[in-house]
Formats: C-alpha cells, structure tokens, sequence
C-alpha cells in the first residue's frame, strides 16, 4: 500500500510542481466551489494511477489544483464512500496520498441529515466533534509508521483555531451557523426516524455516511482539519418527512453560497 501512496504521490507532485497549502474536499453538491478556485490543473481521477472512481451522482471526479483566497489548494471534486463498496483503505487512500505531499490542512465538506431541533434545512453547521459509527475503522490492520503513529490522539480532531475563524467570518457575513456534532453511519439508506432519535440521544446533531475515516486519517497523519457541513434533510422519532438525493442536493445548492463565504474566509486566513 505504500508503494502505492508514493507512486500516486510523485505523479501528482510532477504535475503540480509544488505543494499545496490545503486540501479541500467537496461533497454532495458543494461542487460549485471549484468555480472558485483559480484552476492551473485539473486530474480526473481515471488518469491518476491508483485512485479510485466516484459512482455517485453529485459527485465529480477530478482533482483541481490551483488559487484560492492566495493559497495554494489542492481540491477533490468527488469523494469515496464505504456504501459503494470500496474498503476503508481505498476510501481513504487519496488523504495518504496528501501526507505525502506534505498538506498541512484539510477542509472537508457534507451534506447531512439535521436531528437537532433547532435545525432547519439548508442551515450550516460548522462540526466540532464528531461521533464514529461506520463498520469499520479506517486504522484496523497493520500500521504505517512512516504515516502515524498506532494510537491517535483525537481530543481535537477538527481545529478550534479553524472553528473560530469561521465563527467569526459567519457574524461579519450575518450567516446564521451552528456549531455540533457529526454523526457517520454506513449507508447508503437515509436513516428511519428511530435511527435520527438514536443519533440525537447519543449526543449527534447531524448525521451522514461519509467524512469521519477521512478526518481520522488526516489526524493519524498530523493534519489540521476543518469541517462542514450542510442541513439537507431533517429527521426524528417526531419527524417522518420523505427524502431523496435530489432533495440534498438542492438543499445544498441553497445553501451554497453561505459555505463558499466561510470556507475562503478560513483559507485566507490560515
């Protein structure tokens, strides 16, 4: 496997020639942001040895590197999920592959299902912790010590130097956020209300099926992490609303602008 990081690695750094301040990963619906960025490269995933392919609608299939906010940012249009069938090491291979270019930090981005009822759809949460309930973990198995250590310290897995900064980027744009704890489930089903009341009891405010092996990788490797996440459907014991992907995605889209505020707000100024 790393064999494999490092070959991935050097292709990429032959491209882009430099290395990035940030990596950002976009999730569902949030690809407008790339429209942000200065693009100087663009990889589709097909043609970068070793990486895998995105199988989900909402999602592209490119890394874009270029300017944002006068940073360098290596950006993923289009993540990896468990639900496809992918194994936690596939999921989760292009976030080794960002130690290796030495990224220092890493914003990733979602669409998930608000059970705080103080949520309303297409609202910003801002994650503070989040809470791993995925079927595997993305560190089982041997350890790469040239990666991480073998135990990982996650009292701060998102930065609160991040978190403040676009705490404060959101009172100066007057966009209302909330700050909370992301739930990861597997998927690929939306959750029935039974499961939005577990979430909720055991101290979630939202909940999705991706970004927690990410983020626990990231800090396997060191990294500083900021996430985001966008209220695209609510659920409860109290709440039975029907959803579908397409209603995330246009919850997303909603709210769209607000998160490309926050997101160069804190690119800019770490």
């Amino acid at each position: 496997m790393l064999e494999k990081i490092k070959e991935t690695a050097d292709f990429i750094r032959n491209i882009i020639q430099d290395t990035p301040d940030f990596a950002i990963v976009l999730g569902s619906g949030l690809g407008a942001l790339k429209n942000e960025v200065q693009a100087l490269h663009t990889l589709d995933y097909k043609n970068i040895p070793n990486f895998p392919q995105t199988t989900v609608a909402g999602h592209g299939g490119s890394l874009i590197y270029g300017m944002l906010e006068g940073k360098k940012v290596l950006m993923m249009s289009g993540r990896f999920h468990y639900y496809e069938g992918y194994s936690m090491e596939t999921v989760t291979f292009p976030f080794r592959v960002f130690c290796l270019l030495e990224i220092k930090n890493l914003i990733v981005s979602n669409a998930s299902g608000g059970v705080n009822k103080n949520f309303s759809v297409a609202d910003v949460m801002i994650i503070k912790d989040h809470i791993n309930m995925m079927p595997e973990h993305p560190l089982r198995g041997k350890n790469i010590s040239e990666l991480g250590p073998r135990f990982v310290d996650m009292s701060e897995a998102y930065s609160h130097g991040m978190i403040e900064t676009a705490e404060k980027i959101a009172r100066e744009n007057n966009i209302k956020v909330h700050q909370g704890v992301y739930v990861a489930l597997q998927g690929p089903t939306f959750e029935t209300p039974a499961e939005y009341g577990m979430i909720r009891a055991i101290g979630g405010d939202a909940v999705g099926m991706s970004t927690v092996p990410e983020v626990i990788v990231a800090r396997h490797q060191g990294m500083n992490v900021f996430g985001i996440s966008i209220i695209t459907d609510l659920g409860g014991p109290d709440i039975a609303f029907s959803v579908s992907h397409e209603e995330v995605l246009h919850a997303a889209d909603k709210a769209m602008p607000n998160v490309i505020t926050i997101v160069k707000g804190v690119v800019k100024n770490h």
